[in-house]
């Protein structure tokens, strides 16, 4: 009987062990892949904090995903914007940065509901994602639709990059 214990807690083990391994290697690929995507949300101090009381903690960080693709001709990028609309998002393009800031707001269809799963992070956001070359902000376009932001990007002629000759 002991060495039946025993068999059973080496394959509880190397059960723990892989499942371990398998939940590791998932947040080594969840970090490794989404950069900064990350994001923390700000609430803002004139929220009531009666109405959150009830669902507290919210979430004060999500995850923003993104994709930048490069043509010949320009940058795309997309990013997942689930339950914003345009008027929630604001892009501005700094050299080789585009920065995306928003805000997410809170909305309950009842107060005399109770929340079982919170999620979903809310409030202001700020979101930077580099480039992977120089643009021509002043004929960017941006487009939003089914809780995707697409910024058309067209690739500037001008290289910012300088050589030096040493003397």
């Amino acid at each position: 009987m002991l060495d039946t214990l025993k068999e059973a807690g080496k394959n509880i083990r190397k059960e723990f062990n892989r499942a371990w391994e398998n939940l590791a290697e998932g947040w080594r690929e969840v970090l490794s892949r989404s950069n900064d995507a990350l994001t923390h949300f700000v609430r803002h101090k004139d929220e009531n904090p009666q109405e959150q009381s009830s669902i507290e903690p919210l979430p004060r960080w999500g995850l923003i995903v993104s994709e930048v693709e490069e043509t010949d001709g320009e940058i795309l990028v997309r990013v997942e914007v689930p339950g914003l609309t345009k008027d929630d998002v604001q892009v501005v393009i700094e050299g080789n940065r585009l920065s995306l800031s928003g805000e997410k707001r809170f909305q309950r269809e009842s107060h005399d509901s109770t929340y079982h799963i919170m999620e979903r992070a809310y409030g202001s956001f700020q979101r930077v994602i580099p480039l992977p070359g120089n643009v021509d902000a002043d004929k960017a376009k941006a487009s939003c639709a089914d809780g995707v932001l697409t910024v058309r990007l067209p690739k500037s002629g001008g290289n910012n990059a300088k050589t030096v000759p040493v003397k």
